[in-house]
């Protein structure tokens, strides 16, 4: 128990209907925060959730989905451990509560809540071709996204 303690939650946050270059970034970024060690913490449902969970399962990574339904069996098939939370929308702080940085990629008004969120619970949070807010910090690719999740 311990060891999951020491482990850095990456939080991964998009868009549900992602452009398919977002969807590409979200596997790369999956697969490297796996690499790393770290535990993938999303939505665990489609688009860039699904994607960035498949990024990690390829790499041998553990992957953690909040959900918004009271249905632990509606996460995509790359989720470990499913949460059913059957709030909504509002599933998104948990999310954001549960991650120690956040990688935002791509994404509309979701996404924005989740950035918003970050910044209630003093998250650093990295974009990825997303919202250009100040305070968030701006990465060109996922391998610079990852290395400023870890510094």
């Amino acid at each position: 128990m311990e060891k999951l303690r020491k482990i850095k939650r990456v939080g991964i946050i998009g868009g549900s209907r992602p452009q398919s270059h977002h969807l590409e970034m979200a596997h790369q970024v999956g697969y490297l925060v796996a690499r790393r060690g770290g535990l993938l913490i999303c939505g665990g449902l489609g688009g860039v959730m699904e994607a960035a969970a498949r990024g990690a399962k390829e790499a041998g990574g553990l992957t953690v989905g909040i959900l918004p339904g009271s249905d632990y069996n509606e996460a995509n098939p790359y989720i470990d451990i499913s949460v059913a939370t059957g709030i909504g929308h509002a599933r998104n702080a948990l999310v954001v509560m549960n991650s120690d940085v956040l990688i935002a990629i791509g994404g509309e008004y979701g996404t924005l809540s989740e950035i918003a969120f970050a910044f209630i619970y003093n998250k650093k949070i990295i974009s990825l071709d997303s919202w250009n807010i100040p305070g968030v910090i701006q990465a060109r690719t996922p391998e610079e996204a990852c290395e400023l999740a870890w510094a």
